[in-house]
């Protein structure tokens, strides 16, 4: 079973500023709740309880919301208010949580590298906080992406269909169908000119990746931006074995902008909040 789950999370956050000048981008409220608590919740609803998360310097927020506040516990204790701690004391109660830094921002790759003392020699999920999954009508992106490690056993990156004119923003792959939600990647590339692109399925913020993609890493030469690309090594993986890409069910939220984060906002408060669902 995966039990393992990453959040590279020591990015400036930069599409964010000034906001994001002293505060970490997975701390930005969606209603009430920060990005990076959805994730890890989203990671608990799948099993994965083990928490690991690569840091940088002005983030210790991250640290401190995972944590007991025993003044604020004392202050609102037996009052209505504390309805509002009762998804954070279950993160705490039911997931462990490691950190580690990555003192310099060499891309992706570099930073779910950074994690490997955490995770060691077994198959593991990552989630890019900044990318708020939701999937009102059933599982999670991670279960269903779990499920589907149980019958692949190999890497597999989550995939939707984007406009083609906005494919720089992204990784993008080609593969071999091998159902209508389910590829086989045979390539892919990392943010390419539309004329360039090899297809419009645009590689989103959740993965699940086996351990020897850590060596892959390793031996990765920077590519675009100078960076080391966790495509670069995917696409290595998938010319040497498997790698899987699956259109998720659901729908995602780049709240890295300003516009995905008001939509991610909306609609959180539209169909949870507002409604006194649980979310």
């Amino acid at each position: 079973m995966i039990k393992k789950c990453l959040f590279p999370a020591a990015g400036y956050g930069t599409r964010f500023l000034p906001a994001t000048k002293a505060m970490p981008k997975e701390m930005l409220p969606v209603v009430n709740k920060p990005l990076i608590q959805y994730g890890v919740e989203e990671a608990l609803d799948a099993g994965l309880s083990e928490i690991s998360i690569v840091t940088g310097r002005g983030k210790r927020a991250l640290e401190d919301h995972f944590d007991i506040s025993y003044e604020l516990e004392n202050q609102i204790k037996g009052t209505d208010k504390e309805k509002y701690l009762v998804g954070i004391r279950r993160l705490l109660n039911e997931c462990s949580f490691s950190y580690t830094r990555q003192t310099e921002m060499k891309g992706l790759g570099h930073a779910i590298l950074t994690g490997r003392p955490l995770i060691g020699d077994e198959p593991f999920a990552v989630v890019l906080a900044d990318d708020l999954c939701v999937n009102p009508e059933g599982d999670g992106v991670l279960t269903q992406m779990v499920k589907l490690y149980n019958q692949f056993r190999c890497s597999i990156v989550a995939i939707q269909e984007v406009d083609p004119q906005e494919t720089n923003k992204y990784g993008v792959i080609a593969g071999d169908m091998i159902r209508d939600d389910i590829f086989r990647v045979t390539n892919m590339v990392e943010k390419p000119s539309p004329e360039d692109a090899p297809s419009n399925l645009a590689i989103i913020g959740r993965y699940i990746l086996t351990p020897d993609i850590f060596d892959i890493i390793a031996n990765t030469e920077p590519g675009k931006g100078g960076e080391i690309q966790i495509t670069d090594a995917l696409l290595h993986q998938a010319r040497n074995g498997c790698v899987i890409a699956y259109k998720f069910k659901g729908q995602r939220f780049d709240c890295g902008g300003a516009e995905g984060y008001i939509d991610a906002t909306n609609f959180c408060f539209e169909n949870y909040y507002k409604t006194g669902k649980a979310y």
